[in-house]
């Protein structure tokens, strides 16, 4: 059996702690990860588990699919404007 990597999973994690002037020492300290870990989600180099999705959802006050997709995410202007500005 051949091995499959893990299909990558895209995240606006870096956006929602900016937007929230959040450090990554503090996100992944509420989050009770190790902000090398953090760094390693906010750069699509690791996946998170779901448990660990649900609680980042939960900290953030939204639904996990605002946060991680299966596909690229849009810049933001063209979601809210359909068109680069």
């Amino acid at each position: 059996m051949e091995y499959q990597a893990e299909p990558k999973i895209y995240n606006r994690l870096a956006i929602l702690r900016a937007q929230r002037s959040l450090s990554r020492h503090e996100l992944a300290h509420a989050l009770e990860i190790d902000y090398q870990t953090l760094g390693y989600l906010e750069l699509g180099k690791i996946n998170p588990s779901l448990e660990l999705a649900l609680r980042i959802g939960e900290l953030f006050g939204l639904p996990i699919e605002t946060i991680f997709s299966r596909q690229p995410f849009q810049p933001s202007n063209e979601e809210v404007h359909g068109r680069l500005m």
